[in-house]
């Protein structure tokens, strides 16, 4: 089975995409976890950009690519095309429970559930907080639980 995961920001920029290059890295580990990763920004400020510069300059650095990754919107029909839809805090979580149909069963979860040993309810917005490593370090500690969690 192809697990179908979808992280969702406001802009797709920063958290999400750097979610989908980190989860794609991580599981990269396990050879029989199968899994589709994508991201997807509330908001339409960003569409077909790609992630923010110092986002992906941090990424680099612990070896994660963004350069390929490009914006798109969150939209209704993402509910039929992922198993999982993963939003970084409440305010995304709000935006894409508004779009839910009401006949999808979509399991949507908060990607700080994955981590809950941080401590952390949200994964903080380095675009306003300027603490990538801080945004990454969480990344890897949900991405990790996540991994763990499929491979049961």
């Amino acid at each position: 089975m192809t697990y179908r995961i979808l992280f969702v920001c406001l802009g797709n920029i920063c958290r999400s995409p750097t979610a989908e290059a980190v989860l794609r890295a991580i599981a990269s580990d396990h050879p029989t976890l199968k899994v589709h990763i994508d991201s997807a920004g509330t908001s339409d400020w960003h569409i077909g950009e790609p992630p923010y510069g110092p986002m992906q300059d941090a990424a680099q650095t612990r070896g994660y690519d963004l350069s390929r990754l490009r914006a798109r919107q969150f939209v209704v029909e993402d509910f039929d095309r992922f198993d999982l839809i993963v939003p970084m805090d409440e305010s995304n979580l709000a935006n894409v429970e508004r779009l839910r149909p009401n006949r999808s069963t979509t399991r949507v979860e908060l990607f700080t559930e994955f981590a809950r040993d941080t401590g952390m309810d949200h994964v903080p917005d380095p675009y306003y907080t300027r603490n990538f490593d801080e945004t990454l370090d969480l990344v890897e500690a949900a991405s990790r639980g996540l991994v763990a969690e499929l491979m049961r």
